[in-house]
């Protein structure tokens, strides 16, 4: 599917749109999933709120950890833990790849939370 059958005009509006729901998710944790690896998952609970507090504020894209605009990934820390997230985007049955990214009804985001050392 290209941008136009995907009704956008050019690359940067379908990243755009792809970072806007992207931001949706990270910053309400809505519109997804929300996966903990096992090392976050065991982390204290007010430990994990910080962390999930610093990942909804997070806005600190750049080149280097945002090289194609969509806001998929980023690296916060909270009480000495350094935390990795990860947007990917998969089909609704979390089989396959979407086909659409800018398409809510047919991609399911989902935002993996992991400790550093387990990336």
């Amino acid at each position: 599917m290209n941008e136009t059958q995907s009704g956008y005009e050019s690359d940067e509006e379908r990243t755009a749109r792809i970072a806007e729901l992207n931001d949706k998710l990270r910053e309400t944790f809505t519109g997804g999933r929300i996966v903990l690896t096992q090392g976050v998952s065991a982390l204290e609970e007010d430990t994990k709120r910080r962390v999930f507090d610093a990942i909804r504020k997070f806005d600190n894209f750049s080149e280097d950890n945002d090289p194609h605009g969509e806001h998929d990934f980023g690296v916060v820390e909270a009480d000495g833990e350094k935390v990795f997230w990860k947007i990917d985007y998969f089909d609704n049955n979390l089989e396959y790849h979407s086909l659409d990214e800018t398409v809510e009804e047919i991609t399911t985001r989902v935002m993996t939370v992991m400790q550093a050392e387990e990336y």
